[in-house]
């Protein structure tokens, strides 16, 4: 395991029916190919050794016993392969006949363990072989040794504590109540199926609805191989259905009727983040006193990661799910908004609009709140209020869209008022520091307030959730107000909900003038212009490119991730990945090693140091898992220390 990531596979090798040599051969092949592709755990289907569709051959000692000398050379040659395998025998105990998964490894066979639930019903016979497995574990003898054989075992790697395997076989995942769960109650956090399902119409997707939604319940990685080439087809089809999910998202899948190995990695620190965050997960200590733990070796080795690491996280790459997430955001937003009206009698809403990105969302939102409500859009009082940094292109964006969208629209040219501040506290206007250019922020805050006060409304806060992760915001300026309809929406989605809009509002001139708001470089505009008007004051180039801090944010508080497994992973994602190629809500952008450290190390100097602005945020709806407000989801000391990550990232 490397920083969380092992690589997994689910094979189904071509077998014969009732051949276990050619079975083995066929298995130690796909265990050698998956060991040259590090993969350090390997999942075969279910009786691969001799076929699932022996029939009544399994009542045959010479079938039994070449079935156990083929395990037993596969269990050989895993001191040479660095790995966990399981593979699917009948196996004969106490006058019985079972249905075992064999865990093997560093040349042993570690521990049996049976199928508990033995289906005898539609195409399905297995009662007239198996008996049902037992789940306490009890011992047997194999090659001179004796080896455990239950369903409650727990295959634990001394190297990699996180790497707890435990398995089920086939229809044990289809019952009401599948052994998984006590697996996972007892600490695996991997677990595996050796199956045999047959193909009929339509049943492919209600067996991936099965293996995602088992481990997305379970919070864990499941690796599922199936029998497909080879077996029986005399009445039946098997079509080699392999898949590998985590925590409910299926992470790789075979093409079905093929034979072969599907690899995943699996990202261990995000299943061990998500179970310590959700407090309703039980403890692993709750449900381990009737396992076994049987320990194996494996050797840690760094892995060249084969897992999509999506740049844009906040954002869904499938344009219909992008669009659908951008019409239950807006909701989410408005209904907010919605309530909070209602609940203060406010007269009217009033908000500043500077042509900017966020005050075009946060006045889309009021208008759709208005809309719900039944009331007149002309009771939205938008303000415009030009100061020295102002742009016609902004100026005109924002004048155009509060009539198209039937505010009321008010200029309150700021100039003189910031100018009789200066005089008033003795500073230079030539001097364009953080006091000039807070001084602006503050007055149109005052100004807004004021304005509210006077016409019976309430402001609404325009300010995202990137922002207030970095700081960016004047503390009581654009900081305050009295409801923040964009306070945990990311700026990367930002920029989409603005574009649904556009794409969805029906009018022209209103779609126009919002795609010229999208393409406006972000901008605070407390800076003069530049000559020809063009802004000169851009965001990006003093605090960093937002898709890489919203990336850091998401990983940072949705897992709890450090700098140097979050470093790894912009990397994976900016550096020739995928937003390189455009993919999944990317800009296209790709970003050299050495700029995303420097832009990291912003980011966690700035989200340590500004989290005094965070804990007194207006209240705002959460949106999405991962938010700010210091009553919900980030309750941080506003004077924690950033040593020890910033510690971590000078030594990357």
């Amino acid at each position: 395991m490397d920083q969380g990531y092992i690589r997994v596979a689910a094979a189904t090798p071509k077998i014969r029916v009732a051949d276990p040599i050619y079975n083995g051969e066929r298995i130690l092949e796909l265990m050698r190919e998956g060991a040259e592709n590090k993969a350090k755990l390997i999942v075969f289907p279910e009786l691969c050794i001799t076929a699932y569709t022996c029939n009544d051959l399994f009542l045959q000692d010479r079938l039994l016993a070449e079935a156990k000398k083929t395990l037993a050379m596969l269990a050989e040659a895993t001191k040479e392969l660095d790995l966990l395998a399981f593979v699917g025998l009948p196996w004969e105990m106490g006058g019985r006949l079972y249905n075992v998964a064999a865990a093997i490894s560093g040349g042993k066979v570690l521990g049996l363990v049976p199928k508990l639930y033995i289906p005898n019903y539609s195409e399905y016979y297995e009662g007239r072989y198996f008996a049902r497995g037992n789940e306490l574990p009890v011992c047997v003898d194999f090659m001179g040794e004796r080896i455990p054989m239950g369903s409650r075992l727990l295959f634990i790697c001394g190297e990699i504590l996180e790497l707890k395997v435990a398995a089920e076989v086939c229809e044990d995942l289809w019952v009401v109540r599948p052994p998984s769960i006590g697996h996972a109650l007892a600490g695996a956090t991997v677990v595996v199926n050796c199956s045999a399902s047959v193909e009929t119409v339509g049943k492919d997707d209600y067996r991936r609805s099965l293996v995602s939604g088992q481990s997305g319940r379970l919070v864990c990685g499941y690796v599922y191989a199936s029998a497909g080439e080879g077996e029986s087809s005399q009445d039946l089809v098997f079509g080699g259905h392999n898949m590998i999910a985590e925590n409910g998202t299926v992470l790789a899948e075979a093409k079905r009727f093929s034979a072969g190995i599907t690899y995943a990695d699996l990202d261990l620190w995000r299943l061990r983040s998500e179970r310590r965050r959700m407090n309703t997960y039980p403890g692993s200590l709750t449900g381990a006193g009737d396992y076994l733990a049987v320990p194996f070796h494996l050797k840690p080795e760094r892995l060249e990661i084969r897992r999509f690491i999506d740049p844009a996280p906040f954002v869904p790459h499938d344009a219909a799910e992008r669009n659908k997430r951008c019409e239950e955001i807006l909701n989410i937003q408005s209904l907010g908004l919605k309530k909070r009206l209602e609940h203060t009698g406010a007269k009217c809403a009033v908000l500043g609009i500077s042509g900017g990105l966020d005050s075009t969302l946060a006045l889309l939102v009021t208008a759709r709140a208005f809309d719900l409500l039944g009331l007149d859009r002309k009771r939205i009082l938008a303000v415009t209020m030009p100061c020295f940094g102002t742009t016609d292109r902004t100026y005109h964006n924002a004048c155009v869209m509060a009539k198209k969208l039937g505010a009321a629209l008010r200029e309150i040219d700021i100039r003189a008022a910031v100018t009789q501040h200066f005089k008033d506290i003795g500073h230079d206007p030539d001097s364009h520091d953080v006091t000039y250019e807070n001084s602006q922020a503050r007055e149109r805050t005052q100004i807004l307030m004021d304005v509210a006060n006077q016409e019976g409304g309430m402001v609404v806060g325009t300010g995202d959730m990137s922002e207030l992760a970095l700081g960016w915001a004047t503390y009581n300026g654009d900081h305050m107000s009295m409801y923040g309809v964009n306070a945990s929406v990311p700026k990367t989605l930002v920029r989409h909900l603005v574009r649904y809009y556009a794409d969805t509002c029906g009018e022209k001139e209103l779609s126009a003038v919002l795609l010229d708001v999208l393409d406006t470089p972000v901008s605070p505009e407390l800076l003069p212009p530049e000559k020809g008007g063009k802004i000169s004051q851009k965001t990006e180039d003093l605090v960093g490119p937002y898709e890489l801090h919203d990336f850091f944010l998401y990983h940072m508080l949705r897992f709890g991730y450090g700098p140097a497994r979050i470093y790894r992973m912009a990397l994976k994602a900016f550096v020739g990945g995928a937003a390189a190629e455009g993919g999944c809500g990317g800009t296209g952008t790709a970003y050299e090693p050495e700029v995303i450290k420097k832009w990291l190390q912003t980011f966690y100097r700035r989200f340590f140091s500004q989290q005094f602005k965070r804990s007194c945020l207006p209240d705002g709806p959460k949106v999405g898992s991962v938010a700010l407000s210091p009553r919900g989801d980030l309750r941080m000391p506003s004077d924690a220390v950033s040593r020890v990550w910033m510690e971590e990232i000078d030594s990357l």
